[in-house]
């Protein structure tokens, strides 16, 4: 009889917008992974343990989106250093050993900004305090920055920010800037590396900085790229990393560690590149 199918999909909610499929899909052709399945299902935090208790043993692993990646914690028997110590995981891989949960945000992060030429952080900017931004704070410290800066609108609501810093050894500065657009625009000026983690559209008050063409900077926002933040800072000589090659990037991890075999990039991003241009 033929081996049976191995399966894999993405959950969240809501998810029908993920590209994820797409890049999951392209990695299977491109390494010949034949009778492997990627899918999408709506699934919200009350429902992500009943989901997982009920999968059977076909099941490679899972991608999670919002809002399940605090709790995709719970419901694994081992966690990685990096989903620990950030709080958040976005991945679920199932083996004969059990599920482990894991974080590939941060090397989406650092990947995307090495292929930009960011080698080493330095003088660093993170817009915001949710889980994208205790990623970004992980990916700063391996690119050399442990201090970065992080602006947000009240700095009491960054209690899970500072603890995530506590847990990964590093000392952001969190100040409350975001909350006065001319306060964060002096902020961004200077700045040698910016990642807003903010959702689409509350960046835009800031496109009027007087950016550094020095500065690199990456908007995990990719949907109705460029936004008007990321072509503010274009327009001003920055190099500037689409959320689309961090997305790229963390799947190209996920895949390698749902399949044990090195993810694809250029099939991937090719793939997801069409996708983008057909939504378009």
């Amino acid at each position: 009889m033929p081996a049976p199918a191995r399966r894999a999909a993405v959950l969240g909610s809501p998810v029908a917008h993920s590209l994820s499929p797409v890049l999951h899909r392209a990695a299977y052709d491109a390494l010949g992974l034949a009778g492997w399945e990627y899918g999408r299902r709506e699934c919200d935090e009350a429902g992500l343990p009943g989901f997982v208790d009920g999968l059977d043993g076909s099941w490679a692993g899972l991608s999670l989106t919002m809002p399940l990646k605090r709790v995709a914690i719970d419901v694994a028997d081992r966690v990685s250093e990096l989903a620990a110590a950030t709080g958040a995981a976005n991945t679920l891989v199932f083996t004969r050993d059990g599920r482990s949960a894991d974080n590939t945000d941060v090397a989406g992060i650092v990947e995307a900004l090495r292929e930009a030429g960011v080698v080493t952080a330095r003088d660093a900017v993170v817009l915001g305090a949710g889980g994208t931004a205790r990623a970004a704070l992980a990916a700063l410290r391996e690119l050399g920055d442990p201090a970065p800066r992080v602006l947000v609108r009240d700095t009491r609501r960054a209690a899970a920010l500072r603890e995530a810093a506590e847990r990964l050894g590093v000392t952001p500065d969190v100040r409350a800037d975001l909350a006065d657009p001319a306060d964060a625009a002096r902020a961004l000026a200077g700045a040698g590396v910016v990642i807003s983690t903010l959702p689409h559209g509350a960046a835009d008050a800031l496109v009027g900085t007087g950016w550094s063409a020095s500065t690199a900077v990456l908007d995990a926002v990719y949907a109705g790229w460029p936004t008007p933040f990321a072509a503010s800072a274009a327009d001003a000589g920055c190099r500037v990393v689409s959320g689309l090659s961090m997305l790229l990037h963390q799947a190209v991890e996920q895949v390698t560690l749902m399949t044990g075999r090195a993810g694809p990039v250029e099939p991937m991003r090719a793939a997801l590149q069409g996708a983008v241009s057909t939504r378009a």
